[in-house]
């Protein structure tokens, strides 16, 4: 009677600590400044968050903006003349806008009027316009953007965690990207 329970004991002690890494991380108060690749919390307080079947109704219907919030290296300004840049090519939900740089835990004023401006374009100025932000899986530039949105007096925000990883892994369609200029370019 005892090597079952001993059994039973050993196997509670290598799965505990397996189970509690798989856990999904809380749900901060402050925005998220570092390692932004990393696993999200299930929530976003105030926000609406969807699942991919959702996203794909909701950009079905035409009744929403689109927002990508996915970093994007801008071009080095001192570059020697003649020297090739290429961009990094961004395929996203077709009809999204790209707001690059604009999730990130801290940011400067003028990203910030960015994000802002970019908000108010995407929702035509009207605080209630549902707007959906994503960037990719686990990662929290789309819940700090969203965040912000709902900071900013938007009260129709979704979050889609999935973002394009979980988009293309549904063979939904996406289309290639320029972002919204950003300030000083």
């Amino acid at each position: 009677m005892r090597w079952p329970l001993a059994a039973a004991l050993v196997a509670v002690a290598l799965v505990a600590p397996a189970l509690a890494q798989q856990q999904e991380p809380f749900e901060p108060d402050a925005y998220r400044t570092g390692k932004y690749r990393a696993p999200v919390p299930a929530t976003l307080e105030g926000a609406r968050v969807l699942t991919t079947a959702e996203a794909e109704a909701i950009w079905r219907a035409k009744n929403a903006a689109f927002i990508d919030v996915l970093p994007r290296p801008p071009k080095p300004k001192n570059l020697p003349a003649g020297t090739a840049w290429r961009d990094m090519p961004r395929k996203n939900i077709p009809g999204s806008i790209w707001l690059p740089d604009a999730g990130y835990g801290v940011l400067a004023p003028a990203m910030d009027d960015y994000l802002r401006r970019g908000l108010a374009q995407a929702s035509h100025g009207n605080k209630a316009a549902l707007l959906v932000i994503y960037c990719l899986a686990d990662c929290w530039m789309s819940w700090n953007a969203a965040k912000r949105a709902l900071a900013d007096g938007y009260f129709n925000v979704a979050w889609y965690p999935e973002g394009t990883d979980g988009w293309e892994r549904a063979k939904l369609a996406t289309e290639e990207a320029q972002p919204e200029p950003r300030p000083e370019q």
